[in-house]
């Protein structure tokens, strides 16, 4: 069987990756694959893109660098999406990896206009969503782990919208029949959720935000992590 391709974008904060590992140690811990059938690529550090064919996915992580950076490693990452969307390779992009997937595909990413959403959250699953070969063994509502200050401004034209909640409008979107971009962190538990707001305290109190009230609000969300378990049994089984 072909690897599945992990794109590396970024890292996490140092004190988060000596005490649980890296963003894709979560991922390939919540897909339940095997570490021998993975190849990650880091693309933020320069190493190159593989040919489209010679993996069976591709998962694009989060990142703590913006879209709209405009890094040349990013640029090269979006002109590549859309042969790979055009080939129906399987691909889930999880929070910049999801804005870097509109972005590609002709949607707009930007500041989201009220701040950053961070914590633990509920998302509202749409009918579209129920239906959704990625989504749809999940309940209509669940709790999620955010991080993003940045989102989706505007779909692609052919995105199809999954999931939203009240701040965010865009959690979940489908383009075609195989790719999907979540703003969530199913590669998150509560732990590392946790971590992340302690990294963030300082920004957050300078925001108006409340660091202790958002962590005592953490909690494990088992609907989210089935997220990359299904995605893998997707790729694993075929669409």
């Amino acid at each position: 069987m072909k690897p599945l391709l992990i794109i590396k974008a970024g890292t996490t904060f140092p004190n988060s990756a000596r005490q649980y590992g890296d963003f894709e140690d979560w991922t390939i811990r919540g897909l339940g694959v095997p570490v021998d059938q993975v190849r990650v690529v880091d693309v933020y550090n320069n190493e190159p893109l593989p040919e489209i064919g010679c993996f069976s996915a591709t998962v694009i992580l989060g990142s703590h660098f913006m879209v709209t950076d405009h890094e040349p490693w990013c640029e090269n990452l979006a002109l590549w999406i859309p042969d790979l969307i055009k080939q129906r390779i399987p691909f889930l992009g999880l929070c910049f990896g999801h804005q870097l997937l509109a972005y590609a595909m002709g949607g707009e990413v930007g500041n989201h206009p009220t701040g950053k959403e961070i914590g633990t959250v509920q998302i509202q699953v749409n009918k579209n969503g129920t239906s959704d070969t990625l989504l749809k063994t999940l309940p209509k509502e669940f709790l999620v782990h955010v991080t993003h200050s940045q989102t989706v401004l505007r779909l692609p034209k052919d995105a199809v919208l999954l999931a939203r909640n009240a701040f965010e409008p865009h959690h979940a979107i489908r383009i075609g029949d195989c790719a999907w971009g979540i703003q969530f962190h199913p590669e998150f538990d509560a732990t590392i959720m946790r971590s992340y707001i302690h990294e963030q305290s300082k920004a957050l109190e300078d925001e108006g935000l409340n660091p202790s009230s958002i962590c005592s609000s953490v909690t494990e969300t088992p609907h989210s992590a089935k997220v990359l378990q299904r995605f893998a049994s997707i790729v694993r089984l075929g669409y």
